[in-house]
């Protein structure tokens, strides 16, 4: 099934904006002309007829369906056009304005409709045929900045006329027409939350053949420019005849007068021999090369650093090898008094190592009483000359009670005596016995 539309253009706001809108689906030329904002529509109802029904005839076709648009040869659209669709149940729209650069250059979008329930494609192709006109560019262009509407709600040819209706009404020029068309994801905008119904925002540019009006100018008042830079909303005279409608962020507003543009242009260095070209083809070398010897390079890169490496490897082995002086011919270099002197140290320190393996246990202090238990009067410890203590702990645990003894002590009141218990031993064949007594004749 094949079947074309006849709406090549519409005037959208009394004959006096001709901005081209255009519906078509099958293979067809449209004629935008440079300057003015060209939209092609995509509807899937006239696809719909390109794939096969449902199985049952009763049933309503609702085939979700996405497209690709390319240019013919390419793998994208050119710069100037663009592409949205917001969900597989809604039309696709094609949107742009074409420069002078693109007249005379017909262009060829292959159009293909992919149906996500059969699987199944259908191509078609759309020639753009760009015009010339002497009536664009118009020299003052104003961009806005709504908020609250999305890019393909505003390419609407019934919205797109009510906003240049709007404009039209505050700025009263002759000539009027909407330049672009561009999402504020384009522009670094942020994806809004999904709450309360927020839209991404859309920038229109419109152009006029008149200087601004003094409504327009009020957003370059001192006032208005303070607020803007505070984030407040400025004041301006005629917002309430968008505000009905349109939500305009009068901060975002750009003005500009083509004619007081100046033009920037910029000098390119000359290329080298690796650059090619602007314009010609591309000829590569021929296939019958040389073939390169890589063996030159195999001695630089691998051989040179592996000799450099096995003769650094013999020297440092003959250095540690064969250079070495040896114990003997050490002695011989060094003063008879230094190794006698090293000898008896060394002879010294083997002799009091094996004098602390055969020390005696000697009897701990603790383990005396330092006190009388008559009187109370303090006693010290009494030792022969050659007792040593050491090597012995500070206290010892009485695990042999048939070798305990007992002692008077004194009670706080009266004369008789408690014993206390104090262990038995034997230091160096000595009974212990008699240490205790001469502690309690003192």
């Amino acid at each position: 099934m094949m079947s074309t539309m006849s709406a090549a253009a519409v005037a959208v706001w009394l004959g006096t904006v001709v901005t081209i809108l255009s519906r078509s689906h099958a293979d067809r030329n449209v004629y935008p002309s440079a300057g003015v904002l060209f939209v092609h529509v995509l509807e899937r109802e006239y696809f719909k007829g390109e794939f096969p029904p449902y199985p049952k005839s009763g049933d309503a076709s609702n085939d979700p369906i996405t497209f690709n648009t390319n240019l013919m040869g390419y793998p994208d659209r050119p710069g100037w056009l663009r592409y949205i669709q917001r969900t597989p149940h809604s039309d696709g729209v094609l949107y742009g304005s074409p420069t002078a650069e693109h007249v005379g250059k017909p262009t060829v979008i292959e159009i293909t409709a992919y149906n996500r329930r059969t699987f199944e494609t259908a191509r078609h192709n759309l020639v753009i045929n760009i015009m010339a006109t002497e009536e664009f560019p118009l020299p003052f262009q104003a961009e806005f900045y709504i908020k609250n509407m999305n890019v393909e709600e505003m390419l609407a040819s019934e919205v797109l006329g009510d906003f240049l209706g709007a404009v039209k009404n505050v700025w009263q020029p002759e000539r009027l027409n909407a330049i672009n068309i561009t999402s504020a994801l384009d522009r670094g905008g942020r994806v809004p939350l999904p709450i309360n119904n927020l839209k991404e925002g859309v920038y229109v540019m419109v152009g006029a053949d008149v200087p601004f009006s003094s409504c327009l100018r009020e957003v370059e008042s001192p006032h208005n420019q303070l607020r803007c830079s505070q984030e407040m909303e400025p004041v301006i005279s005629c917002d309430k005849k968008f505000r009905a409608q349109f939500h305009i962020d009068w901060c975002k507003i750009s003005l500009v007068d083509i004619n007081k543009v100046v033009p920037v242009y910029i000098t390119r260095p000359d290329p080298g021999t690796g650059i090619l070209p602007e314009f010609g083809e591309y000829n590569p070398p021929s296939e019958s090369l040389k073939s390169r010897d890589y063996f030159s390079d195999f001695l630089i890169t691998l051989a040179v650093p592996s000799a450099v490496a096995l003769v650094l490897f013999f020297i440092l082995g003959y250095t540690m090898c064969c250079r070495r002086e040896g114990v003997e011919k050490r002695n011989m270099q060094t003063p008879d008094i230094q190794l006698v002197h090293h000898s008896s140290i060394q002879k010294s320190t083997k002799e009091l190592r094996s004098m602390s393996k055969n020390r005696e246990i000697s009897w701990p202090l603790s383990t005396l009483p330092v006190f009388n238990p008559v009187s109370g009067e303090v006693v010290p410890p009494i030792h022969p000359d050659n007792y040593e203590t050491t090597s012995m702990p500070l206290m010892q645990t009485q695990t042999n009670l048939q070798n305990q003894i007992t002692i008077p002590q004194q009670r706080p009141s009266g004369d008789n005596y408690v014993m206390s218990t104090f262990r038995r031993l034997e230091v160096n064949g000595i009974p212990e016995e008699r240490k205790v007594a001469e502690a309690l004749n003192l």
